[in-house]
């Protein structure tokens, strides 16, 4: 089974719940904690590597917290994910060359490359403005014919 990791999900709700106030609203990581229903450390976690990724602001003082760097709009879910988990890769070998030994011999690689690019795609095509409207999200289709090596129409 493929899962993104629990502070990945929880970091896409932390990521909803800002979007939610869009603007100049500036959420405290307390706030945040109490309207996403997680714990105040995993919050100040993410939030720290959120901001690394350049996705959050984060504001001092006493009207002090955070707020989205851009518009929901220009935040994929793809620079989320990445955010947490680093580069978006299937297998080690979907990142980069050199990183199995078998690498010379398999048959595989070109196929998972393939799948890594077509869900790579779907990920950078979902926004974050996407995911706080789930009754009319985005569509992304991903054609069979893509994952064969065709051009899909």
């Amino acid at each position: 089974m493929f899962r993104v990791s629990r502070l990945t999900d929880y970091a896409t709700v932390v990521m909803t719940c800002i979007a939610a106030h869009p603007g100049d609203d500036v959420l405290s990581t307390a706030a945040i904690a109490e309207q996403a229903h997680l714990e105040l450390p995993t919050v100040s976690k993410l939030l720290k590597s959120l901001g690394h990724a350049g996705l959050v602001e984060s504001f001092r003082g006493v009207n002090g917290g955070y707020r989205l760097a851009r518009p929901a709009q220009q935040i994929s879910l793809a620079q989320i994910v990445e955010a947490i988990e680093g580069p978006l890769g299937m297998t080690e070998c979907t990142l980069s060359e050199g990183q199995c030994e078998r690498e010379a011999q398999c048959g595989v690689r070109g196929s998972w490359q393939r799948i890594n690019h077509v869900l790579e795609n779907a990920l950078r095509t979902m926004s974050l403005a996407d995911m706080l409207h789930p009754a009319a999200p985005a569509v992304v289709t991903v054609a069979l014919t893509e994952l064969k090596g065709r051009t899909a129409s």
